[in-house]
């Protein structure tokens, strides 16, 4: 289990302890997750929620430009979570080394550009693409999710995608702006308990692990780690490790 530290550079994160605004703070915080067991970051511009502020693309590259070249400077692995590619290219070129592909790989031009770089990239599943679309949360989401990747991956590959680049996030933080947390949380659980279902393509999961910890949130982060995952994008990960350890998982 690798673990991905979150920094993010704009100033509506619900999780305000992670927000770092100038590019003192996210060096500081990058260090201090560093610290905490991260051998990434993670480092966001514009904010993914239903109340986060929409942004233009010089301004959520302002809150990146700077930040990404010290972080790039500690050497660990960097990935800089954008929906658009113009922002993604011009992160890599600043010193990021993965893509955190909030669009779901679904915009040509940021496929194009991952088959052009070459470097990991982190596909997520869009579960909030349709608001109205509730069948896969009172069905198997599972189900839905697989033949999504299937269609999803095919599409990629063919278009010069590398299988060896591609990290698979069943992309638990995404969904309809209007999900109550009973209905989050139910699908959550059904999605954690099958997260071995995503192992028949071959590729490592990605995991957004929860930063609160009431409400079931705490059984859900324990259920994936029994589970397994390869790679987890944590706010809190000395939390994260502590209750691995907790669970006798340190050694697995």
């Amino acid at each position: 289990m690798k673990l991905h530290g979150v920094i993010n550079a704009s100033p509506d994160s619900l999780a305000d302890f992670s927000i770092a605004e100038t590019v003192e703070a996210a060096r500081t915080r990058a260090d201090l997750l560093i610290e905490q067991g991260c051998v990434g970051i993670d480092l966001g511009g514009a904010g993914s929620t239903q109340f986060a502020e929409r942004v233009e693309l010089e301004q959520e590259w302002s809150r990146l430009d700077g930040k990404i070249q010290t972080i790039a400077e500690l050497g660990v692995e960097l990935s800089v979570d954008t929906w658009q590619p113009e922002i993604m290219e011009r992160a890599l070129d600043a010193g990021a080394n993965f893509m955190n592909a909030a669009d779901g790989l679904q915009n040509p031009d940021m496929v194009a550009l991952a088959a052009d770089r070459g470097v990991p990239v982190v596909l997520p599943f869009l579960s909030g693409i349709d608001p109205k679309a509730r069948n896969f949360v009172e069905g198997d989401p599972m189900d839905v999710m697989l033949g999504w990747f299937e269609e999803t991956l095919t599409r990629i590959t063919n278009a010069g995608v590398a299988e060896s680049q591609i990290i698979i996030d069943p992309g638990t933080g995404f969904g309809p702006a209007d999900w109550a947390w009973e209905d989050r949380r139910r699908y959550q659980d059904s999605v954690y308990s099958q997260l071995d279902r995503l192992r028949v393509f071959g590729m490592p999961i990605y995991m957004a692990l929860p930063w609160k910890f009431d409400g079931g949130r705490l059984e859900l982060l324990d259920t994936l780690l029994r589970i397994g995952f390869d790679y987890g994008r944590a706010h809190l990960p000395d939390y994260i490790l502590q209750r691995r350890r907790e669970l006798g998982l340190a050694d697995s």
